[in-house]
């Protein structure tokens, strides 16, 4: 090879591949004083130099510069020479996906399902491939080769010559990289997302609060006509979507938490060393506040980071709680309540969990 065909093909790797250069200066260096020093028999003080320029290629050892041409490497030297460069590119290549696809965890990625690996999936991206494990698919999701898929990556490490990137479909992030596209004022950071919690598949709930006091966070992520929200749920195959707004207040969080149910502030109990709340309710509320199978009170209760039990106003006497409120403040015009907002949840199916496939 002259040094102009050296350079060209140096050149195409570089443009093709999206290696710098120099590694790949470097990795043919390596190669070729590998091949050399086999044929010569020389130790590993031998080293191979490239000029950037002309591709020029000097051999060099402790006792002096060598005049060596490659032609003389012999058909085993040569071919040695190429499988071992050819590694040192796959190698470079690996490294320049891995610290790309490294700094996109937790980003929302699209691809292609290209094919089924058992029970896994396998997405094309481009240049390379992602995998998405069983355990990171939602129940009850079904899709075929060939259709759009997104999902969240999860993991990104070297596995051998490749680089393995784990993506999830079950990730809370993934509701919030969502709803950052669909709504500008969340990427630009009017609207803050404070926290996701999710059963995939089934039902999310997600706290939001606005910086600015003119702009209604709820109504943002809802969009016009559910516009924005419907987007979102459309992607997730119709999981139910709540959204409440944030709090500082525990008090305030837990009753925005358990809507759609009912619940009046002074109907919340906190026991701070067990982070512990109890939450009296109305009999009709009940079920409610509670969900099918539990599902309401136990992603609130992920929401708050504190425990809530669910009891009407006989059980929290039955248990030696006290008496419970027998009737609603708003009833009695209590200061504290009036005029108190009232809150929204953006929910655009049944109450209903969606049957599990």
């Amino acid at each position: 090879m002259n040094p102009e065909d050296l350079l060209r093909m140096i050149d195409v790797l570089h443009r093709e591949k999206d290696i710098p250069k120099e590694v790949l200066f470097e990795g043919l260096e390596e190669a070729i004083a590998a091949a050399v020093r086999k044929r010569l028999g020389v130790g590993e003080d031998l080293v191979v130099t490239i000029d950037r320029k002309d591709g020029a290629i000097g051999v060099e050892d402790d006792e002096g510069e060598y005049e060596f041409d490659l032609s003389e490497l012999g058909r085993i030297a040569a071919q040695a020479c190429k499988q071992t460069f050819i590694q040192k590119v796959r190698e470079a290549e690996r490294d320049v996906l891995y610290d790309e696809y490294e700094t996109r965890v937790g980003s929302l990625i699209n691809g292609t399902v290209q094919r089924f690996d058992n029970d896994n999936l396998m997405i094309n991206l481009g240049r390379t491939e992602a995998f998405l494990p069983r355990d990171e698919r939602v129940r009850g999701e079904t899709f075929s080769p060939g259709d759009r898929i997104r999902g969240i990556v999860l993991e990104v490490r070297k596995d051998g010559p490749r680089v393995r990137i784990i993506v999830s479909r079950r990730h809370p992030d993934l509701v919030r990289r969502l709803f950052e596209l669909e709504v500008p004022e969340i990427a630009d950071e009017v609207i803050q997302i404070k926290r996701v919690v999710r059963e995939p598949g089934y039902r999310t709930k997600m706290a939001v609060i606005s910086e600015d006091p003119k702009i209604d966070c709820i109504g943002a992520c809802v969009g016009v006509r559910g516009s924005r929200i419907k987007a979102v749920i459309d992607e997730l195959r119709g999981e139910r979507i709540d959204i409440i707004r944030w709090s500082d207040s525990l008090e305030t969080l837990v009753m925005n938490g358990l809507k759609p149910a009912t619940i009046h502030l002074d109907h919340i109990y906190s026991d701070v060393d067990n982070r512990a709340v109890v939450v009296v309710v109305d009999e009709d509320q009940q079920s409610l506040a509670i969900g099918k199978k539990g599902q309401n009170v136990r992603l609130a209760s992920r929401l708050c980071g504190w425990d809530i039990d669910i009891k009407t106003r006989e059980e929290f006497e039955a248990e030696g709680f006290g008496v419970a409120p027998g009737s609603d403040p708003r009833d009695e015009g209590d200061a504290e309540f009036e005029g108190a907002p009232a809150e929204t949840t953006a929910d655009t199916t049944s109450d209903e969990a969606p049957t599990e496939a």
